[in-house]
């Protein structure tokens, strides 16, 4: 179960006028797993951080949006134990975890890069609904 994402840096750059077309290319990587303690209430409890970095870039170079952060998840100590083992020998972590983690992250970063691109005034990194003419 994932307890906390936060975040640990926040960059956003505008490196030129929007003029054109713009390829926005996001993406999320894992770069490290660790075993962690937590304290929930009294108790303490170990756990796992997923050290992630979220990046939205805009092409041609008009700017970039990067986040770096950790998300906590506290699962059983078995399944802790087989996602650092799996990290250490081969960086793979089990299919439903890493479904999950990445679909957190994606969701609190897009929400966020979508309201720290409009400061910057670059267009969302997401794509936002519509209304056509009927």
């Amino acid at each position: 179960m994932i307890i906390g994402l936060n975040f640990k840096k926040l960059h956003m750059e505008k490196k030129a006028a929007v003029d054109g077309k713009v390829d926005i290319n996001n993406n999320v990587s894992i770069k490290d797993v660790e075993e962690s303690e937590f304290a929930l209430g009294k108790e303490r409890q170990k756990g796992i951080t997923f050290l992630f970095e979220f990046t939205s870039k805009y092409e041609p170079d008009i700017g970039e949006i990067l986040f770096t952060g950790e998300l906590l998840y506290l699962g059983e100590p078995k399944t802790n134990e087989d996602i650092l083992k799996g990290w250490k020998k081969g960086k793979n972590v089990p299919k439903e975890i890493m479904t999950e983690v990445v679909n957190t992250i994606l969701t609190r970063c897009n929400i966020e890069a979508l309201l720290l691109s409009r400061d910057v005034n670059l267009p969302p990194p997401v794509p936002l609904p519509k209304v056509k003419e009927a």
